[in-house]
């Protein structure tokens, strides 16, 4: 057939598994297992179906742009909404990386950074994180087109420290640096601050971590005004109503209750302490991770093995077969009550 010679083919990014199977324990997607704040319950009660026949506001001119402008201390022009952070990155990748010198990302990272760039057509390179899994800056400060890494770093769980975020940024003045922070919540320090200094700096976060919104699709971008009218002009040539009605007033309601949001990660903190101490009983042995999962390797058995062992037992945990990583398995925080689940698997496993 003449016509594939002239189809874009990629290889797509293969999300964790999504088990339809009752009585699973889910550990293999960072989903909050703790539900959104009340007040999204409340205000998904009182949607109003008959304005669903209406286009919905542009992002930057509603309720949920002016609540997360408040809550980070920002203009709404220096706020860019998508639908979920992979949308936001997705248009950060099409609208910045546009040029011959390769873009800067880890090799053990994120697995939808190279598919993106891969669709763009954007040359990349990938710097190898060292052996303890840690991103060296002095890597990022060749020639590049531009830097993207998320911090806390996925899947390895850990953070690197602002100032080290900072020198990455200061040494590429010229190229937009994409920082990452799906996971910062959980115990990174945020790089937004530095977005005042810096006016090729996009801090990127999303609500389907530490605000329990996955299924809602909500993701912003942070930066200067500047950076955000180059995405929304790239935005509104491809769609220029990504949001929808339900997502904008749903969101906006998740990010006026502060007090919920930081006993929910709280929570998930203190569980990952626990599971730090009993997952080394256990024969495991990981970096101190800053996210709401853990990197983890076991002292005698390989991690498929252990990945397979979990499933018979409807427990569902991440491994990828890939260098460098065949032998970890990342364990995203659940409830007490679940953590509790795998640990007694895990015994009969590894015991």
């Amino acid at each position: 057939m003449k016509w594939e010679e002239k189809v874009r083919r990629v290889v797509p990014y293969t999300p964790g598994e999504q088990p339809k199977k009752a009585g699973i324990i889910k550990l293999n997607t960072n989903e909050n297992p703790y539900p959104p704040a009340p007040g999204v319950a409340k205000a998904a009660a009182a949607l109003n179906a008959e304005k669903f026949r209406l286009y919905p506001e542009f992002p930057e001119q509603t309720a949920l742009a002016k609540a997360l402008a408040a809550r980070y201390h920002i203009g709404t022009d220096q706020l860019f909404i998508g639908v979920g952070s992979d949308d936001v990155l997705s248009m950060a990748f099409l609208t910045f990386f546009h040029s011959d010198r390769p873009v800067f990302f880890p090799d053990i990272t994120y697995s939808f950074y190279d598919v993106w760039a891969n669709v763009y057509r954007i040359p990349y390179e990938r710097k190898a994180l060292d052996a303890d899994f840690r991103i060296c800056p002095a890597d990022y400060k060749e020639p590049n087109g531009g830097v993207v890494f998320p911090n806390p770093n996925a899947p390895t769980g850990v953070r690197l420290p602002l100032d080290k975020v900072e020198e990455i940024v200061a040494a590429n003045r010229d190229v937009v640096v994409i920082v990452d922070e799906a996971y910062i919540d959980f115990g990174g320090t945020s790089a937004l601050p530095l977005i005042d200094k810096y006016d090729n700096l996009l801090v990127v976060q999303t609500f389907s971590k530490s605000r329990s919104m996955a299924g809602i699709r909500i993701g912003y971008a942070m930066g200067q005004p500047a950076l955000i009218r180059y995405l929304n002009d790239v935005k509104y040539s491809v769609n220029s109503y990504t949001m929808n009605m339900a997502a904008l007033e749903l969101g906006a309601a998740a990010v006026q209750d502060e007090a919920y949001f930081e006993a929910c990660c709280k929570k998930i903190m203190a569980t990952r302490a626990r599971a730090e101490e009993r997952l080394s009983g256990l024969g495991f042995v990981f970096q101190k991770s800053s996210a709401n999962f853990i990197f983890v390797s076991h002292k005698t058995m390989p991690a498929g093995e252990i990945f397979e062992r979990l499933k018979e037992n409807a427990i569902y945990v991440r491994w990828w077969d890939k260098e460098r990583i065949d032998n970890y398995l990342r364990i995203t925080i659940g409830t007490d009550a679940q953590m509790e689940a795998l640990y007694r698997a895990l015994d009969e496993i590894c015991g």
